[in-house]
């Protein structure tokens, strides 16, 4: 295979679903070997199974990013295995529940921080161990809404993307001169889990009934920012380092408001998307944990 990616090997954590394994996919398609990591099990025999049935070469290994341990078995796994890692991506993440911050339980905004920072600084501080004496390998860490500016409502999620853009350009200026590529991406709003599996705080399920509308408008299939990793991880950055880049553009914006109003406009029937939603209970004046789950199609 004449691609530049052909034989190098890529671990991606979180690389079982959504924007994971399309990016395991678009490594695959570009001939890398992937490694994705995931907490299931299962979810890493599963996607290991499509993507070797997609011709290309790829293992798995189950790993809770929160746990360093963890997170240092998978890259062993990956060396192990393949012999070599030359790309990294922190793409593990949760989105915690939306509702005002005082109001969700601390055991679940925690999570999000745990999985969202504390997995994207493992994943990080591993890859730099095996990066850095070989001087050469590319770190990417995947942003999200809040890296740019806080979000009310989500603010577990939001601050934790607006300190890996920080975080992620520290890293990127303190080994400046090493050889290593280290790069921070926003992939936009994606039709993915991450959209359409929500919990919510009760009592705020109400403000989440404009979601499906958001998503018709602003969502994107992940294949072309999958795509855009991968451009990132390739000869197009070598000799590069601290770079931010973004998927989504103030048009693709534009261009949603302009679809879903039309579509209203023309009294077109909007297409159904099955929401879920779990609701947790409220922090303040909660007594005795009681979760409930919805599914609407709208």
């Amino acid at each position: 295979m004449n691609s530049p990616l052909a034989g190098k090997v890529v671990v991606i954590t979180g690389g079982t679903r959504g924007l994971g394994v399309a990016m395991a996919e678009a490594f695959g398609d570009a001939g890398a070997v992937v490694v994705v990591g995931s907490r299931s099990a299962r979810s890493v025999e599963e996607a290991v199974a499509h993507l070797t049935a997609r011709g290309g070469r790829a293992g798995g290994y189950a790993c809770d990013v929160s746990d360093l341990a963890q997170v240092q078995a998978l890259k062993e796994h990956a060396l192990t295995t393949f012999g070599q890692i030359d790309v990294w991506v922190n793409n593990a993440g949760t989105g915690g529940p939306y509702g005002p911050t005082a109001h969700i339980p601390p055991v679940e905004f925690e999570t999000v921080l745990r999985t969202n920072i504390f997995g994207a600084y493992h994943g990080s501080w591993v890859a730099l161990q095996h990066f850095l004496p070989q001087k050469h390998g590319k770190l990417i860490n995947i942003l999200g809404q809040g890296e740019q500016g806080p979000v009310a409502m989500q603010n577990a999620y939001a601050s934790s993307k607006g300190w890996l853009r920080s975080f992620t350009l520290a890293l990127a200026k303190e080994y400046a001169d090493s050889g290593v590529g280290i790069f921070a991406f926003n992939p936009g709003m994606m039709a993915t889990e991450l959209l359409t599996q929500l919990d919510v705080v009760a009592g705020y399920e109400e403000r989440l009934k404009i979601m499906p509308t958001i998503i018709r408008m602003f969502a994107k299939p992940v294949s072309a920012p999958a795509q855009k990793v991968v451009w990132l991880a390739g000869p197009a950055t070598d000799g590069r380092t601290g770079l931010v880049v973004r998927q989504f553009k103030p048009w693709d914006a534009l261009a949603g408001a302009l679809r879903e109003g039309m579509r209203r406009l023309l009294k077109q029937e909007a297409p159904s998307l099955e929401m879920h939603y779990r609701t947790i209970p409220a922090a303040l004046g909660a007594e005795a944990p009681h979760i409930e789950n919805h599914t609407n199609r709208q």
